[in-house]
């Protein structure tokens, strides 16, 4: 069992870590030393458990990322700690998709990750401020018309 000044200074790197790797997840690969092998993730698409499937989504999205857009960023806007054993990430989704109308994406949303007492994130749920098909919705409209160009 850590001490709680360990627990304390082991969430302090996650925090680190997440502020590191968020922003750039479409660009480049994720640090998986801060996650259990058995890491629980949903998103309102997505649901699986283990490392590898964990490693298998941050793949597809740095792919279709680069494939299907012009642009996409992750904007990380606040990472803390909500309570004792959860961390909380607020974020931004936003991009140019690769089509003629240069079809704007924008959603936000927030990452609550729940964390082991060795200070290892085993649960990570995302949430989302709209339904994915309002966001499908976006890839159809006009940048232009989204006030984007």
């Amino acid at each position: 069992m850590m001490s709680v000044s360990s627990y304390q200074s082991q969430i302090n790197q996650v925090i680190n870590t997440l502020n590191v790797d968020l922003p750039t997840l479409f660009k480049k690969d994720i640090s998986y030393d801060i996650y259990t092998k058995d890491i629980y993730f949903k998103d309102p698409v997505n649901t699986f458990k283990g490392k590898l499937n964990y490693r298998i989504i941050f793949w597809t999205l740095r792919f279709h990322g680069q494939l299907f857009f012009k642009d996409l960023y992750f904007d990380l806007h606040d990472v803390k700690q909500t309570e004792s054993h959860i961390i909380r990430a607020d974020w931004t989704v936003r991009g140019t998709l690769r089509v003629p109308w240069n079809a704007y994406i924008f959603f936000n949303g927030f990452s609550t990750y729940k964390l082991t007492s060795d200070g290892l994130i085993y649960e990570h749920i995302d949430t989302w401020d709209r339904p994915p098909k309002e966001i499908l919705q976006q890839f159809f409209r006009s940048g232009k018309s989204q006030g984007k160009i």
